[in-house]
């Protein structure tokens, strides 16, 4: 069961990543492209370990 809660962290991650997005995306667009390059690195890493 503890191998399986690793995927299940970065795709939170993510998903939390991803709301600092839509924050930051009027005020500081740059902070939320980072954000975003990062959201997609662990969405990435989650699903690539599931597979």
């Amino acid at each position: 069961m503890r191998e399986a809660l690793g995927p299940i962290v970065l795709l939170a991650v993510a998903g939390f990543l991803v709301g600092g997005v839509a924050s930051l995306w009027r005020t500081a667009r740059v902070a939320a492209v980072a954000l975003g390059v990062l959201a997609a690195v662990a969405a990435a890493a989650g699903i690539a370990w599931l597979l």
